[in-house]
C-alpha cells in the first residue's frame, strides 16, 4: 500500500494532494455534524432527509486516513514517531482534563 500511495501523491503533487485532504476534512466534518444533527432533538429535520450518517463517517475517516498517510510516507515520517506524538498529546489532554474546575 505505501508504494500504490507515494505513486499517487507522486502523480498529482504535493500541491493538489494538499488541497484534496483539505476537501476530504471538510467532508468528514460535514459528515460528522449531519450525524449530530440527526441525534439531536433540537433540530427538526426530517430523519429521512439525512443518509446513514454512521457509514458516512466511515468512508470519510477512511478518506482523510489514505490522504494522511500519502503525507506521512511522501515525507518519510515512521508510524513509531506519530504513534508516540498521539500518545504524548492524549497524555497531555487528560492531564488538562484532571485539571478542570469543576
Amino acid at each position: 500500500m505505501k508504494n500504490d500511495l507515494l505513486k499517487i501523491i507522486s502523480h498529482y503533487g504535493v500541491n493538489a494532494q494538499q488541497r484534496q485532504l483539505a476537501e476530504e476534512v471538510f467532508e468528514l466534518q460535514e459528515a460528522i455534524t449531519t450525524h449530530e444533527l440527526k441525534n439531536s432533538v433540537s433540530y427538526e429535520i426530517p430523519l429521512t432527509e439525512l443518509t446513514d450518517t454512521k457509514e458516512h463517517i466511515a468512508e470519510e475517516i477512511a478518506d482523510v486516513t489514505v490522504m494522511l498517510k500519502q503525507f506521512q510516507y511522501h515525507y518519510g515520517i515512521k508510524n513509531e514517531f506519530i504513534l508516540a506524538l498521539i500518545r504524548g498529546k492524549v497524555d497531555r489532554q487528560l492531564e488538562r482534563i484532571k485539571n478542570e474546575v469543576l
